[in-house]
């Protein structure tokens, strides 16, 4: 029997709470623009009960109450059509348990993963992007210094303006120059050469990945001795304060921008240092969706339902841009990838995804078994979904029905997408951008009569509204400039999407506001597993190591994990895409296991044996460590017939690491050492 409780347990979470209307949504004596002026489809819209008194002397205005309430109540069926204010509520909500779940993650994996004595250390790339800042600042200074050997030049007046405009206009340059010059451009140059800038510059800009993208970090605030000594703690200390963050955005429903600034912050710094750990699509994805919630949110108030902070319309639509990208993306990338079981001759894909993908769960079997025809519709809808439906969600003047439609797609499919394998919070993440294509009054069924009757109580007794005239002229400025960003750019990711040579999961810009995604550009046929063992002699027995949720044992069904993740199982699945040189950090990671270090073997299902004895001896547990390990290359497929109690067939393909023989602890540190 399958067991269900964990699904159920993430829907009831996820769905449950982002929807509740008890303690967290409806607040009564709260009042917002949308409740005083009823949407435009509203039949009683141009009711004379809704006209205003305006006074010009105290500029506020003042509604009939008396007869606002038996208007609203008839008006119940159409309250909220265009207006956005519950789905900013669900939005928040949604995004706070997700990120939740990342920084419980990142609590829980991190010290093994990027700790001090972690697989691939934090600081060692902190010490990096240290490096690379010096030389940038460097190649500054030389530019700088050959700039200023042609001052004199550049400050000469051009040829052709000498030549084509009117003496009066050349004079008028010459005053204008010899302003900027003598007034202007020194006290720029006093700013820009004091060494506060010059450290703000080489921290903030400089200090950068290999591919000179500006490092943000909160960790540069640490001192080089807590660098070296004390991450652990300080990953800590950044995963706690976004669980902090997080979990107060859940209980309230509401966030402002300094809260969704913190949290942005806290998930690039972990970005910054987390290697191979963190270059996973979702990880850009959380963070290009929280830049975008700044623009959704007031910048300082907390109430869920804000007075003088309506959901903008710029933000809702590049909500939208956002959602249409990811998805194009994804089914660009299929028709790109030269993987023929995408195409319309095959529609094979899916006969092998559920038994390939990363971490199948325990779905995955059954839909692996179904008919080819089966598949094959899977696969076409796939390509719907994907390459169709999206347009849905930006083509502007359709029916409020039909983007409703397009937004509902998306969810189904993302839900879909769940029941059929762990993958980590992709699918819930790409749920949250969808609820934007729904307004109040499509979720205005989920709540009750009398939280109704609350809320039109709340319209009644919140009759009074300044004329916010500057506040509205400050966000259209705001919103106005945010559109323009994300527009500027968006054209090199829509190169990208047209390029016959798309790049997946790729950033164009230094801050990675806007992003290129995709995924499952190919699909493999076979699943091949690394199994990692270890033995006390070189003849044997060999022990076997088992994760967390990677296939190993044959016996063991795959469990249910999403929307959480283990870190360390996926990177394996990836590893065996090419050789020990591809991925690293898993000499480090071998050489850990040789050592039983606390930390790592915590990633693991099952410790080795000497690990779990409580012996005083320090040299009786060095004695009992493992002296030799290998990696080896198993190919495993689903049985069909799971009666014998093996829900994996496998069988040896040969051997990963080392490509003769078995490796040492000493062998270990020597290529580590070699290849620093």
């Amino acid at each position: 029997m399958l067991r269900l409780s964990p699904f159920l347990l993430c829907i009831s979470i996820f769905l449950g709470t982002l929807f509740s209307t008890n303690a967290f949504v409806l607040f009564p004596g709260t009042t917002t623009r949308e409740r005083i002026y009823p949407s435009r489809s509203s039949p009683s819209f141009h009711n004379k009960e809704y006209k205003l008194k305006h006074s010009k002397k105290t500029n506020v205005h003042v509604l009939r109450t008396s007869q606002l309430s038996s208007t609203v109540m008839s008006s119940s069926t159409t309250w909220g059509v265009g207006s956005h204010f519950l789905i900013r509520i669900l939005f928040l909500r949604g995004l706070a348990f997700i990120y939740i779940v990342a920084f419980t993650i990142a609590y829980r994996q991190n010290k093994a993963l990027i700790g001090d004595n972690g697989i691939t250390p934090a600081r060692d790339y902190l010490n990096a992007a240290e490096k690379r800042g010096i030389t940038i600042y460097r190649e500054q200074q030389e530019k700088k210094n050959e700039k200023d050997r042609f001052e004199t030049k550049e400050n000469m007046l051009p040829l052709e303006i000498v030549t084509n405009n009117s003496i009066f206009f050349i004079r008028l340059y010459s005053l204008f120059n010899k302003w900027i010059n003598s007034s202007i451009k020194p006290k720029l140059n006093n700013i820009r050469d004091s060494a506060y800038f010059q450290t703000l510059r080489e921290k903030v800009w400089n200090r950068s990945d290999p591919l000179r993208r500006p490092l943000i970090s909160l960790f540069w605030f640490l001192s080089k001795k807590d660098r070296l000594q004390n991450m652990n703690k300080w990953l800590d200390t950044v995963a706690f304060t976004g669980l902090t963050l997080s979990s107060l955005m859940f209980i309230s429903g509401s966030a402002n921008v300094p809260l969704l600034i913190g949290l942005w912050l806290c998930q690039r710094s972990l970005m910054s240092v987390g290697g191979p750990w963190y270059q996973y699509g979702w990880e850009t994805q959380l963070a290009e969706l929280t830049f975008h919630s700044f623009f959704l949110v007031p910048l300082l108030s907390m109430d869920p339902l804000p007075l003088l902070t309506p959901v903008p319309n710029v933000p809702i639509w590049a909500m939208r841009w956002f959602l249409f990208r990811i998805m194009m993306g994804a089914g660009m990338i299929k028709l790109k990838s030269g993987d023929d079981k995408w195409t319309l001759k095959k529609l094979s894909t899916m006969n092998y995804f559920y038994e390939t993908q990363p971490v199948p769960n325990p779905f995955s079997h059954f839909f692996h078994f179904r008919p080819n025809w089966w598949h094959k519709i899977e696969v076409l809808l796939n390509h719907f979904v994907e390459l169709v439906s999206p347009w849905l969600l930006i083509i502007p003047g359709i029916s409020r029905n039909m983007r409703i439609t397009g937004g509902a797609i998306q969810i189904i499919f993302q839900s879909v997408l769940i029941t059929g394998g762990n993958l980590s919070f992709l699918n819930w993440l790409t749920m949250l951008p969808a609820l934007f294509c729904f307004d109040d009054s499509f979720v205005s069924f989920m709540f009750s009569k009398a939280m109704k009757r609350k809320r039109y109580l709340g319209i009644l007794t919140n009759t009074a509204m300044i004329d916010m005239g500057l506040q509205s002229m400050i966000r259209s400025i705001v919103n106005f400039s945010f559109g323009s960003l994300i527009l500027i750019l968006s054209i090199p990711v829509v190169k990208n999407l047209l390029s016959k040579r798309q790049r997946m999961n790729a950033s164009f810009d230094p801050l990675r506001l806007v992003n290129s995604y995709g995924a499952f550009g190919s699909v493999d046929e076979e699943r091949i597993e690394l199994v990692v063992e270890t033995a006390d002699n070189y003849s044997g027995p060999w022990t076997e190591y088992q994760f967390k949720v990677k296939p190993g044992d044959v016996t063991r069904r795959p469990p249910w994990i999403s929307p959480y993740h283990h870190r360390l199982d996926w990177q394996m699945w990836i590893a065996f895409h090419g050789t020990i040189e591809n991925s690293p950090w898993m000499l480090r990671f071998l050489l850990l296991l040789l050592q039983e270090d606390e930390e790592v073997l915590g990633l693991l299902k099952r410790k080795s044996a000497s690990s779990s004895l409580n012996i005083s001896n320090k040299n009786k547990i060095e004695a009992d460590k493992p002296k030799y390990i290998r990696v080896e290359k198993y190919i495993y497929h689903f049985n069909q017939n799971t009666a014998s109690g093996e829900y994996w067939k496998r069988h040896y393909v040969g051997k990963f690491f080392p490509k003769q023989g078995v490796c040492t602890e000493a062998t270990l540190t020597d290529i580590l050492n070699r290849s620093n």
